[in-house]
C-alpha cells in the first residue's frame, strides 16, 4: 500500500470515529436502555418518516437527554484539540495548550464569580464567556511591543494572567461558604457536561464551529508561521494579523468550551501530538483530524464519566489520569520530537 492511499485511509477511519462513537454513547446510559440500531432509527425520524415502534421514554431521553450533552461533548473535545492544534503550530512549540493564553483561568474566575453571586446557569455562561475572553484580550496586550507580538512575550503573558486569574479564584473559594457554594464552584472547576442544554449546545457549537473554520481557512499560513516569522514574511504573509487571528479564533473556541463545560485539561495539549503522529505536520490535514480525534476522545471520558460509578465523575479527573499516562507514551515514542 503507498504511504499516499495509507494516509488516505487513515484519515477517512479518523473522521468516521466520531459518528460511530455518537450513536454509541447515545446507547450508554443507566436509564432506558437503547441499542445502537434502536438509537440510529430515533435519529432518522427526525428526517424520515420512520414508524415510532420504541416507547416514548426512549425517544425523551435519546433526543432531549443525551443528544445536547454529546453535542456539547463533540464541539468542546473537537475545540480544544483544534485550538491547540493551532496553537503549537503557531508558537512552534509541542508543549503548548490552549490554557496557554489564560483562556481557561480567566474564565473559571468568571463563573465563580457567577456562581458567587447569582448562581444560574445563564451567569455562569456569560461571565466564564465573558472573562475568558478578557483574559486573552490581556494576555495579547501585555504581549504587543512596538507593534508586534513576539511569540515568547506572549508565552509569558499568558503564564501571568493564567497566574492572576488562578490567585483570583483561590480567593473566590477563600471567601465562599464551604457548606452551599464553594462545593460547586470546585466542581465546575473540574469539568463536566452534565446538564447540557439545547442552547448550550447550539450556542458553544456555532462559536466552536466559527472559529474552527477561521483556523482550517488559515491552516496554510499556520504552516508558513511554523517556520517562523521571518521566514513566513519573506513568503508574503501578514505575520502579526495572521498571529491575531489565530489568537482570536483559539479564544473564541476556549472561552466557549470552558462557560460550558468547566475547565478540561490535557486534551488540547494530547490529541493534536496523536493527530500529527497519523497524519502529519499538515496543518490542512492536521486541524480536521484534531477535531476529529478530540471530540472522540472527549466523548468517550464521557462516557467513563457517566457509567462507571453511581455518581458521575468530573471530566476533568478523567481527562488528567488518562492524559499524563497517555503524553508520557507519545513523548518516548517521539523523543519529544518536534517537526
Amino acid at each position: 500500500m503507498t504511504p499516499k492511499r495509507a494516509l488516505a485511509l487513515r484519515s477517512a477511519g479518523i473522521y468516521a470515529l466520531p459518528a460511530v462513537l455518537v450513536v454509541l454513547s447515545l446507547s450508554i446510559g443507566r436509564y432506558t436502555p437503547a441499542g445502537p440500531l434502536v438509537v440510529v432509527r430515533v435519529l432518522l425520524s427526525r428526517v424520515l418518516p420512520i414508524h415510532h415502534s420504541w416507547p416514548v421514554a426512549v425517544d425523551t431521553i435519546v433526543m432531549q437527554v443525551r443528544l445536547p450533552r454529546i453535542v456539547l461533548g463533540v464541539c468542546v473535545g473537537g475545540g480544544l484539540a483544534a485550538g491547540g492544534a493551532a496553537l503549537q503550530g503557531l508558537f512552534r512549540n509541542p508543549l503548548v495548550s490552549p490554557e496557554i493564553l489564560g483562556v481557561s483561568s480567566a474564565a473559571g474566575f468568571g463563573a465563580g464569580l457567577a456562581i458567587l453571586a447569582w448562581d444560574t446557569a445563564l451567569a455562569i455562561n456569560l461571565l466564564a464567556f465573558g472573562f475568558g475572553f478578557a483574559g486573552a484580550l490581556i494576555t495579547y496586550a501585555i504581549a504587543r511591543v512596538k507593534g508586534t507580538v513576539p511569540i515568547v512575550m506572549l508565552v509569558l503573558s499568558g503564564v501571568i494572567v493564567a497566574s492572576l486569574f488562578g490567585a483570583l479564584i483561590s480567593v473566590l473559594e477563600y471567601v465562599a461558604d464551604p457548606q452551599r457554594k464553594l462545593p460547586d464552584i470546585v466542581f465546575w472547576l473540574l469539568g463536566s457536561l452534565a446538564g447540557a442544554t439545547d442552547a448550550q449546545a447550539e450556542v458553544a457549537g456555532g462559536l466552536i464551529g466559527a472559529g474552527t473554520a477561521v483556523l482550517v481557512v488559515l491552516s496554510w499560513r499556520i504552516n508558513l508561521l511554523s517556520l517562523g516569522d521571518e521566514e513566513a514574511r519573506s513568503l508574503g504573509v501578514r505575520t502579526e494579523a495572521v498571529k491575531a487571528a489565530v489568537v482570536a479564533a483559539v479564544t473564541l473556541m476556549t472561552a466557549a468550551a470552558v462557560a460550558v463545560s468547566g475547565i478540561i485539561g490535557w486534551v488540547g495539549l494530547v490529541i493534536p501530538h496523536a493527530a500529527r503522529m497519523l497524519v502529519g505536520p499538515d496543518h490542512r490535514r492536521l486541524l480536521p483530524a484534531s477535531f476529529a480525534l478530540g471530540a472522540s476522545y472527549l466523548l468517550l471520558i464521557d462516557d467513563l464519566a457517566r457509567t462507571i460509578s453511581t455518581q458521575e465523575v468530573p471530566i476533568g479527573i478523567l481527562t488528567a489520569l488518562i492524559g499524563a499516562p497517555f503524553f508520557a507514551v507519545l513523548l518516548r515514542r517521539t523523543g519529544a520530537g518536534w517537526q
